[in-house]
């Protein structure tokens, strides 16, 4: 379908979508927290009641991360016409990014940015996750000015592909219906378009290379 033709959804149903999408990434830590709770409660051994509290630690900080990320990346972060702080930004990628099997090389430049640009270089990151499915290493980088900067992330890993969904949305033909699976990718060619930045997606070899500029 192409983008004229395209139904965008109303301000309720992308809230909705959204919400979804929140609710889907920490409801597996919420749960994981409240098994080791029933651990601790339900068993004495020394051992157990050890590992239910490293479990519950983890994936509290896990659970916590995810939610101070979706805090910048969806929500409003500030009033209308903020700016954030690229340092801030880079702080709460590496959190969401984790110390699993995806690892975050971070180049840029400090100082502020508005804040659009900055939740679409977020949720450029969150997409170009789902470009490394046996992990890898996402290096991204700032290039241009706070005012007139240009995104590059790299992709490399095994395996690296095309992040789900997001070239769909901006070839403008063949893209999924929206819900919670999708609203990341559809929510970031949102952001490029307000933010008057155009994507790209290129294969480089063996690495997936995801370009926003002005």
């Amino acid at each position: 379908m192409s983008e004229s033709k395209r139904a965008h959804p109303t301000d309720l149903e992308l809230a909705a979508l959204i919400s979804s999408k929140i609710c889907h990434d920490v409801i597996g830590p919420v749960g994981a927290i409240y098994n080791g709770l029933e651990i601790l409660n339900e068993d004495d051994d020394a051992e157990a009641q050890s590992y239910a509290l490293s479990v519950i630690r983890n994936v509290t900080e896990q659970a916590s991360a995810r939610l101070q990320f979706a805090r910048f990346a969806f929500g409003a972060a500030g009033s209308a016409g903020a700016q954030i702080d690229l340092g801030t930004a880079e702080q709460i990628s590496r959190g969401f990014i984790g110390q699993g099997k995806h690892k975050l090389v971070w180049i840029g430049f400090p100082g502020y940015m508005v804040k659009d640009k900055v939740k679409l270089l977020l949720n450029l990151i969150a997409v170009a996750v789902t470009a490394l499915p046996r992990g890898g290493e996402i290096e991204v980088r700032l290039e241009g000015t706070a005012e007139a900067p240009s995104f590059a992330l790299r992709c490399k890993g095994t395996g690296a592909r095309a992040p789900q969904h997001l070239g769909e949305f901006i070839a403008g033909d063949g893209a999924p219906p929206l819900d919670a699976l999708t609203i990341q990718a559809y929510y970031t060619w949102r952001l490029a378009q307000a933010s008057g930045m155009s994507l790209s997606i290129i294969k480089d070899g063996a690495d997936v290379v995801l370009s926003a500029a002005g």
